[in-house]
């Protein structure tokens, strides 16, 4: 019984801390993923097979009820709340700006920009990579700095240039295009869903 309480107390662990190392795993988090399936069902039926030792012993081997109580609450918990029983979005720093893009096989971009001046983008494509690092700003032109790029990534946007629609419209833009560096033509164009950076140009000018 200690080992059933020691793996379940791993992954209970493990569901709870997910907002930590998920971005950090790249394609490793599919098959991990996977692996804590197949664990949760094993829980399941260790869950049912304490159950029915505990009856066959008429529930007097407490080390075996305290098993059960432990397991049913981290089965349980995890049904209703599969990423962990605390939101720990909720303490992040509020977005000054989100972009997004989804491409093929549903993979996504998402860029958010903090009000700390800090960044946050996160691919998701068989995988999670984050890259994490500062940035600031000039006029419309966002300049990254002190990245961190996640796993599988070696190389990162330098800048991007919001885009006004038009009519043009005062601290509202649609488009935000990213671009490695100064010669990059191309560059990766998100659609832009949230964006407050006047509150940043308000703070600089005061």
């Amino acid at each position: 019984m200690k080992g059933l309480l020691v793996l379940s107390t791993i992954f209970f662990l493990a569901i709870n801390t997910l907002y930590f190392w998920e971005g950090n795993l790249g394609s490793w988090l599919i098959p991990l993923t996977l692996f804590l399936l197949i664990l949760y069902i094993v829980l399941i039926i260790a869950l049912f097979n304490q159950i029915r030792l505990s009856v066959m012993e008429k529930f007097v081997v407490k080390s075996r009820l305290l098993v059960i109580v432990f397991l049913t609450f981290v089965l349980v918990s995890t049904a209703i709340r599969p990423f962990g029983i605390i939101d720990f979005k909720k303490f992040e720093r509020d977005n000054l700006l989100v972009a997004q893009r989804e491409g093929v096989a549903n993979c996504t971009v998402t860029l958010k920009l903090k009000d700390n001046m800090t960044f946050v983008q996160r691919n998701i494509c068989f995988g999670i990579t984050d890259t994490k690092g500062k940035y600031h700003l000039k006029n419309d032109t966002i300049y990254f700095d002190n990245m961190e790029p996640g796993r599988h990534e070696t190389i990162f946007y330098e800048f991007a240039i919001v885009t006004r629609p038009r009519p043009v419209k005062p601290e509202k833009y649609t488009h935000l295009t990213l671009y490695k560096n100064a010669t990059d033509t191309s560059g990766l164009e998100l659609v832009i869903t949230k964006n407050e950076l006047h509150k940043i140009k308000l703070k600089i000018q005061n």
